[in-house]
C-alpha cells in the first residue's frame, strides 16, 4: 500500500468492496483438494506484509517444513482473490476482515503482523496547528476508509464532534492536489501520499497520526475457515516463522539486508523504505498474543475490531454488525509465542 496499492487501504473498506466480494462469492474447495496443494497467501504493499518477503527470500518456510506460496497483489485485488477462493489466506486490516466477511467471504484472523504507528495521518494546511483549529472548516477524507476513522478518533480526543467540521469526500491518492487547492483546511492520507501532500504545500504539517492511537489499525493474516480446519498444522508452521522475520528486520546488524529485500519487492530505494518502516510497529508473536486476548478498546484486537464494526455500520459500509469473536482465533499465535 505504499505504492499504487496504497490508494486502496480500507478500514473498514468501502461499499464497493462489499459489493465486489458479494458478487465474487467464496468458492467451496474440498479439504482433500486443499491438502494436496501449497498454501496460497495473498500479500500486498504495506510494510507489515512486505516483511514476509524476508522469509520467502531466506527460505525459512522450506526450513520450517511447510509448502506455502505467497502471491503479490494490489490490495483490493488480494481481497477479491480471497473471496473467489483463489487463495487460502490474505493479509489485510482487521476492519477489512469484517468487510470481506460481511460480503460473504468469512475469514479467521490467526495472527497480527503490525499496527500503523504514524503512517496514517491528518495533514493540516499552513496556519493550522492542531485539530482544534479545524473547527468550522472543511476536511477532506475518503469516506469509509481508515483516515475517516482516524479523524473522528482525533476529533473526539480534542473534545470535538464530527459536526464541528465539514467533511469533504475525496480519493486518497488525490489528497496532495486537494490540499494544495486551498479548498480545504486539512486532508487525511497515508504514506507516501501524506508525505507528498506535505511536500507539495510547504508549511503544512501532520495534526494527528496513527501513532497517537496505537491499535486503531491492526494488520493481520486472515485464513479461510476451511483451509484453517484442513491444514491447521501447516498454518502453525507459517505463523511460527514470523518471530524470525521480526527479529531479522529489527536487528541493526541485519536490518540493511531486510530493507534491501523489502524495498526490492515494492520497487523503491532502501533508504526511502526505511522511513515507511518507522511508521509501522511490527509485532512479535508474544506482543500479538497479548493483543489477541479478549478485551475492550484499541489495545485489544477484539476491542479495535468492535470499534471498526460500529464505524462500518454507522457509515453504511455494511448493514449488519459482525460477530467479532468468530473472526479471531488466537490459538496458533498462542502456541508459537515465546
Amino acid at each position: 500500500m505504499l505504492s499504487e496499492a496504497v490508494s486502496k487501504r480500507l478500514v473498514g473498506g468501502a461499499r464497493a468492496l462489499v459489493a465486489a466480494v458479494a458478487v465474487v462469492g467464496a468458492q467451496v474447495v474440498s479439504p482433500a483438494a486443499w491438502a494436496a496443494q501449497p498454501l496460497k497467501v495473498g500479500y500486498s504493499d504495506w510494510p507489515g506484509w512486505v516483511a514476509w518477503q524476508v522469509a520467502i527470500d531466506k527460505g525459512w518456510f522450506k526450513q520450517a517444513g511447510v509448502d506455502v506460496k505467497f502471491e503479490w497483489f494490489d490490495y483490493s485485488a488480494s481481497m477479491e482473490a480471497f473471496a473467489a477462493g483463489k487463495i487460502d489466506a490474505v493479509t489485510m486490516t482487521n476492519g477489512d476482515a469484517l468487510v470481506t466477511g460481511a460480503g460473504g467471504a468469512r475469514s479467521v484472523m490467526v495472527m497480527l503482523t503490525d499496527y500503523s504507528n504514524g503512517n496514517d495521518m491528518i495533514v493540516g494546511k499552513p496556519g493550522i496547528k492542531s485539530l482544534k483549529d479545524l473547527k468550522g472548516k472543511k476536511v477532506a477524507v475518503e469516506f469509509g476508509l481508515v483516515e475517516h476513522l482516524l479523524l473522528l478518533n482525533g476529533l473526539k480526543k480534542a473534545g470535538m464532534k464530527e459536526s464541528d467540521v465539514t467533511l469533504v469526500n475525496a480519493k486518497t491518492n488525490e489528497m496532495p492536489q486537494v490540499l494544495a487547492s486551498g479548498d480545504v483546511a486539512a486532508v487525511g492520507a497515508w504514506q507516501p501520499i501524506a508525505g507528498q501532500a506535505i511536500k507539495g504545500l510547504p508549511g503544512s504539517r501532520p495534526l494527528y497520526t496513527s501513532a497517537d492511537e496505537p491499535g486503531l489499525i491492526y494488520d493481520v493474516l486472515a485464513v479461510s475457515p476451511t483451509s484453517l480446519a484442513a491444514r491447521k498444522a501447516d498454518w502453525q508452521k507459517v505463523v511460527g516463522v514470523w518471530d524470525k522475520v521480526v527479529s531479522f528486520i529489527n536487528d541493526p546488524k541485519t536490518q540493511p539486508e531486510a530493507l534491501k529485500i523489502m524495498a526490492a519487492r515494492v520497487g523503491v530505494p532502501a533508504d526511502a523504505y526505511a522511513g515507511f518502516l518507522k511508521g509501522t510497529k511490527l509485532l512479535s508473536l508474544k506482543e500479538g498474543k497479548a493483543i489477541m486476548a479478549k478485551g475492550d478498546g484499541f489495545k485489544s484486537l477484539h476491542g479495535s475490531s468492535k470499534i471498526a464494526d460500529d464505524f462500518n455500520v454507522a457509515n453504511d459500509v455494511y448493514k449488519k454488525a459482525q460477530p467479532i469473536d468468530g473472526y479471531i482465533d488466537a490459538s496458533l499465535t498462542n502456541a508459537a509465542a515465546k
